[in-house]
C-alpha cells in the first residue's frame, strides 16, 4: 500500500513538473523569443533534474538530497560555460532547473510545490513581459569616429538611436578612427524623430 502511495505521489509531482515546464517553454518563452533550439535543452534539463532529485531522495536520504543540489550547481556551471546565451535566456534556464528541483522533492507536498512553481512562472511572465519598459533598448554600436567630448558622443548616439539613458565606451581605435559603445537608450515613438540633445556637434558655418 505504501509503495502504491509513493508511486502515486511521484506521478503527481511529475505531472506538476511537466505542466509547469510546458507552460514556461511553450506559453511564455517561445511566443516571445522564438528560439526553437533552446526548447529541447530546457525540457531535457528540467526532466533530468527532476528524475535525479526524485531518485536520490528516495534511495539516498539526506545525502542524496545534498547530491541533488550539488548536481543543480554543476549543471548550471556546465551549461553557462558551454555557450553564450542572453540574460533573458539565463533566467528561463535557471527557472527550468528550479522547477525540476521543486517538483522532485518528495517531502514537499503537491500543494506547496504547485504554489512555488506558480510563483516562479508568474514572476518570470511579468519580468519578461514585452510591455514592461517597452521603450528601453540596449545595443552595442560601432561609430565611425572618435569623440573626445562626452556631449558630442551623446548627441551622436541620440541622432542614431534615440535618447541615451546610459552608455559605456568599450573600445576606442585611433588607428581606424572607431568607437565601440555599449548603450542603453529610449526608443523614439513611431513616426517621431529623436529629440535634439543639448551638447550636439556644432554645424560648420557656410563659406561666403
Amino acid at each position: 500500500m505504501k509503495s502504491t502511495e509513493s508511486w502515486g505521489a511521484l506521478g503527481l509531482h511529475l505531472a506538476l513538473d511537466l505542466v509547469a515546464v510546458g507552460v514556461l517553454t511553450f506559453a511564455v518563452y517561445y511566443p516571445r523569443h522564438r528560439r526553437r533550439d533552446l526548447i529541447p535543452a530546457y525540457l531535457a534539463l528540467n526532466v533530468a533534474l527532476f528524475a535525479v532529485v526524485a531518485a536520490l531522495a528516495r534511495v539516498g536520504g539526506n545525502g542524496g538530497m545534498a547530491l541533488g543540489f550539488g548536481l543543480f550547481g554543476v549543471l548550471s556551471m556546465i551549461r553557462l560555460r558551454s555557450d553564450s546565451i542572453q540574460h533573458e535566456e539565463v533566467a528561463y534556464y535557471f527557472t527550468t532547473l528550479v522547477l525540476g528541483l521543486l517538483s522532485g522533492l518528495p517531502h514537499l507536498g503537491a500543494g506547496p510545490a504547485a504554489a512555488l512553481c506558480g510563483l516562479l512562472l508568474l514572476v518570470l511572465y511579468v519580468a519578461d513581459h514585452p510591455r514592461l519598459l517597452a521603450g528601453a533598448r540596449r545595443s552595442v554600436v560601432t561609430l565611425d569616429t572618435v569623440h573626445r567630448d562626452p556631449a558630442a558622443l551623446r548627441a551622436d548616439l541620440a541622432a542614431r538611436l534615440g535618447e541615451p539613458l546610459d552608455w559605456r565606451v568599450v573600445e576606442v581605435d585611433y588607428v581606424r578612427d572607431l568607437t565601440v559603445v555599449d548603450v542603453r537608450y529610449r526608443e523614439p515613438a513611431p513616426g517621431r524623430p529623436a529629440a535634439p540633445v543639448r551638447g550636439s556637434l556644432p554645424v560648420p558655418a557656410e563659406r561666403p
